[in-house]
């Protein structure tokens, strides 16, 4: 299979397919002025191809901040595009489509992939589709778009989650996430007085939570949003750890990007060495893919903010784009497998 990337820093939609032909699915990155007109337009262009879309930044070996990205397979890809609707009601109640979808792609845990991309209520969405991929041990790489509203085959859906089911008809595909955080001390915190409908954590061991945070890494309550940057939670599931940020002080209490609850058994993060958990995350990819097709990665908002504030995001696609055909999605969560994390890198390995 082959991986096209097209892309208008002005979101010249025309400019952005220029090449594009026989595409067997199409990922659409938008941004929210036109993102209405490119998803009519493309379906336009391409009829019958299955799509998904969301509204956000994209890159290959440059950021496309505004304007309008498409990512394509072809050559050797079976593909099926749908939608799960009222993701924040009941998304199970759409869970045949999937399971359709995944009757018609046929694939595998060796060679088949689900893309999605979310409009909210992440963690109720990844718990429904890994309900039905896990049958066949099918791995997900997804996140989170902006504005509320993604996009399938040539619809805009609000309160939904787009997917994309694609087996690679030549070689396997593997799933990958990248950790650029480690445990800060020995800090362990049981949460409390949380709400899991607006994300709010309000106590740590009995303490405020923004009291605790503060005191532990002495800083003003104006420096919290942006000290997640370098010290985010982690939440541990098994063996891996699930990162949670901050998003805004409320009161005493912290309002994350991910579900707190109550008896949550929290740790603190500190940054790590992210340039060489970079170098580990591409030699580890080289030595499972001596032959690369593609790779379709979603970084994490916090991500690209902290690697511009490190003037590191250039020299990062550039290292990634020395593995091939690499592209993605700068999203506001991301997703693997069954976790909604935060400040990560999710993404997919295509033989």
């Amino acid at each position: 299979m082959k991986q096209f990337f097209g892309m208008s820093q002005n979101g010249n939609l025309q400019e952005a397919v220029r090449g594009l032909s026989n595409p067997q699915l199409i990922m659409l990155l938008s941004n929210s002025d036109q993102f209405e007109s490119h998803v009519k337009k493309l379906e336009e262009l391409y009829p019958q191809v299955p799509s998904i879309g969301c509204i956000g930044m994209s890159y290959d070996t440059k950021v496309v901040e505004k304007g309008v990205s498409v990512v394509a397979f072809y050559d050797g890809v079976t593909a099926a595009a749908n939608v799960l609707e009222e993701v924040s009601v009941m998304p199970v109640k759409y869970i045949e489509r999937l399971e359709r979808d995944m009757h018609t792609v046929n694939g595998s845990q060796k060679d088949t992939i689900c893309i999605d991309f979310c409009s909210g209520n992440d963690a109720c969405v990844l718990t429904t589709l890994y309900s039905a991929l896990k049958h066949r041990n099918i791995s997900l790489v997804g996140g989170t778009g902006d504005a509320g509203k993604v996009s399938a085959n040539g619809k805009i859906y609000e309160d939904a989650v787009a997917y994309a089911l694609v087996r690679n008809n030549h070689g396997k595909v593997k799933a990958y996430k990248e950790n650029i955080y480690r445990q800060m001390g020995n800090y362990r915190f049981i949460a409390s007085k949380t709400d899991k409908a607006n994300y709010i954590l309000g106590k740590l061991n009995g303490k405020p939570a923004k009291q605790v945070y503060q005191d532990i890494l002495h800083i003003t309550e104006k420096e919290i949003t942006t000290q997640t940057f370098k010290n985010p939670f982690g939440k541990i599931n098994g063996n891996e750890t699930c990162i949670i940020s901050i998003k805004e002080v409320t009161g005493s209490a912290l309002t994350c990007f991910r579900q707190v609850n109550d008896s949550d058994v929290l740790i603190l993060l500190e940054l790590g060495d992210f340039r060489a958990t970079v170098r580990e995350t591409i030699q580890s990819i080289r030595r499972d893919f001596p032959k690369l097709s593609a790779v379709f990665s979603v970084n994490c908002l916090f991500r690209y903010l902290l690697f511009n504030d490190n003037h590191y995001m250039q020299e990062y696609l550039q290292e990634m784009g020395t593995l091939g055909n690499h592209a993605g999605l700068v999203g506001y969560g991301e997703h693997y497998n069954n976790q909604f994390v935060n400040q990560s890198m999710t993404c997919v390995v295509f033989e």
